[in-house]
């Protein structure tokens, strides 16, 4: 009664507050010309209709991406440790994709990590249950791949997350508590959160988009989109204290889901590029005003690998890393997300700030599993 009462107070005020007070005792005292009731009705009805245009746009997406979108149930392995509550089954939410000619569907690894392929249940939108052929998981990322049989599945689009900005439009698809197929709708809130404390394994590259969109429990390994039907991320985390939504979700990144993904169908693991520097994390405004930066940005190196590309590039201690193949860096965590996910032996262009100056480098990453030993 009251969200009705509130409501009506507020369509009064937006419609007639131009022809008379709408509240106190003159409410019923002024009349209304027919003309100008009329010109309200028209006023409102043109509103109405614009507001269902965007709304039949939500629908247009909604359509077009559910027989993309997959509910999955994963039965924990008898031989697996079972965790502090008392589920046997995780449930999650997962999107069907086309990569290198071949059907996949995109997931958390914490959704699937403790299940064979035999108990991992992927349910479609019409009800049907797939079984996963192969399945590769990430823990550093908590990015996981199913392959499956079925060719003939609709894929969603693969978006561009790093053309997101702050107040987009955003659609969560998942399966929230077990209801699957569930659309809620949001903006990004933020983004570049890479602070998280996730799960009993930790996630160690972060580099989160943060949204307003609902997302529960259930809605892990769901999509992201625009209001193109883009993925342009993978729902994976809430913050919250009483374990529901609260308003703050976070989802992966896109382009960091599929240089995991193609990574993992390639190799079946992630191979991860290494620089070779250590940077000073108590780095920050006061010690970049003091050295000369006009804008608190980059990251301090405080020590250098030997026989690392950083070294052969002779980068020094105390220079600044400004950017990195083209991204401004924002801290170290921020550089060491970028450098794993670079492609190992891409050459690329790192901007520094030394004596008081910039200066350009060109260096060829290497593969940090080839790192030297300290």
């Amino acid at each position: 009664m009251k969200a009705r009462l509130l409501f009506w107070c507020l369509a009064a005020l937006c419609t007639l507050a131009p022809v008379g007070r709408v509240f106190g005792d003159d409410l019923a005292a002024i009349p209304v010309a027919a003309s100008s009731r009329d010109k309200l009705y028209a006023e409102l009805a043109a509103d109405v209709d614009e507001l269902e245009r965007r709304g039949n746009l939500l629908k247009r997406v909604v359509k077009l991406v559910t027989p993309s979108i997959v509910h999955i149930e994963a039965k924990r392995d008898a031989e697996t440790p079972r965790p502090s509550r008392s589920e046997s089954e995780e449930a999650g939410s997962g999107v069907i994709i086309e990569a290198r000619g071949k059907t996949y569907v995109l997931t958390n690894r914490h959704v699937i990590r403790y299940s064979t392929l035999a108990g991992v249940n992927i349910r479609l939108a019409d009800s049907r249950v797939l079984h996963p052929t192969r399945v590769f998981g990430d823990p550093l990322t908590d990015v996981a791949i199913m392959a499956i049989s079925d060719s003939e599945l609709p894929p969603a689009r693969i978006g561009d997350s790093s053309k997101l900005e702050i107040g987009d439009f955003v659609l969560a698809f998942g399966s929230p508590f077990g209801l699957s197929h569930s659309v809620t709708y949001g903006i990004i809130s933020a983004k570049g959160r890479r602070d998280l404390q996730l799960g009993d394994d930790g996630v160690q590259f972060q580099d989160f988009l943060q949204t307003d969109a609902a997302i529960n429990p259930g809605n892990s390994g769901g999509p992201l989109l625009n209001l193109r039907g883009e993925i342009i991320g993978l729902n994976t985390a809430i913050a919250s204290t009483s374990g529901a939504n609260e308003g703050i979700g976070f989802a992966i990144p896109i382009n960091m889901v599929m240089v995991v993904a193609n990574q993992l169908i390639e190799h079946g693991y992630v191979q991860r590029a290494y620089l070779g520097v250590k940077l000073d994390s108590a780095f920050g405004p006061e010690a970049a005003a003091k050295i000369g930066l006009s804008h608190p940005h980059g990251a301090r190196v405080s020590g250098i690998t030997r026989s690392s590309p950083a070294e052969q590039a002779r980068i020094l201690i105390g220079d600044i890393i400004l950017e990195f193949d083209g991204t401004r860096i924002e801290s170290d965590i921020h550089l060491i997300n970028l450098v794993s996910l670079t492609p190992v032996n891409k050459e690329v262009e790192v901007r520094l700030f030394r004596d008081g100056r910039p200066i350009n480098l060109r260096l060829r990453v290497a593969n940090r599993a080839q790192m030297p030993a300290e």
